[in-house]
């Protein structure tokens, strides 16, 4: 893929934002696909919403290659590997995995990703809400249990091989079991570890991941 020009990816620097451009970084490392980052740390700004996404928000990305731009990070996902992984490499082609896989990238979009992100902001900003607080706990540790139910006796998702459909779910987990604003208050309390064994090791397999590395790298 030497020829090809990199894709500008917006994302926050790093210092604000959250999880969702890093679904994006990851999937650009593990398919080798140049890129350039463009901070974004204000995607209200009015050159942003009138050129690149009107919904004001990142990531978002633009590819020279095809001179498409693109928003919202599970299509920009589904784009990349139809577009740059024609091998297959984590991507399914055929049978009913290819189905699947948008299934379980659907399920991260809906019933992941929005209940994490709901979860930080009232551990964060809503010390005089414990009912939400409780609630986001909950469906956090909900989606969690629904994983760890369908990985039983597989490693991964979909036809028992890494996909992007495992691969998007990471950077929200990460902060999950990683940030203290969520993991404290989650995982000793609700014994993520012991109640949830076959979602700790894929999570933790996934995100020992060379891509996955140095998506975080600085």
């Amino acid at each position: 893929m030497s020829a090809l020009q990199p894709i500008k990816l917006y994302m926050h620097s790093g210092a604000v934002g959250g999880p969702n451009p890093y679904k994006v970084l990851i999937i650009l490392h593990y398919l080798n696909i140049p890129f350039t980052k463009v901070a974004t740390d204000d995607p209200k700004a009015e050159w942003f919403v009138k050129n690149i996404n009107p919904n004001g928000r990142v990531p978002a990305i633009e590819d020279p290659n095809t001179g498409l731009t693109l928003w919202e990070s599970g299509a920009i996902i589904e784009y990349l590997v139809d577009k740059y992984d024609q091998k297959g490499k984590i991507s399914v082609k055929e049978g009913k995995g290819v189905w699947e896989a948008k299934q379980y990238l659907h399920f991260q979009m809906s019933g992941q990703g929005p209940y994490y992100g709901q979860a930080v902001w009232f551990h964060r900003f809503g010390d005089h809400m414990p009912d939400g607080k409780k609630r986001y706990l909950e469906q956090i540790e909900r989606v969690m249990m629904v994983l760890h139910n369908i990985l039983e006796g597989k490693e991964y998702l979909v036809d028992n091989r890494l996909t992007y459909a495992d691969l998007a779910f990471v950077p929200w987990n990460m902060p999950a079991q990683q940030w203290p604003v969520l993991s404290d208050p989650l995982w000793k309390p609700y014994q993520i570890e012991e109640k949830y064994p076959n979602f700790v090791r894929w999570h933790n397999k996934l995100a020992a991941l060379d891509a996955v590395k140095k998506a975080y790298e600085p």
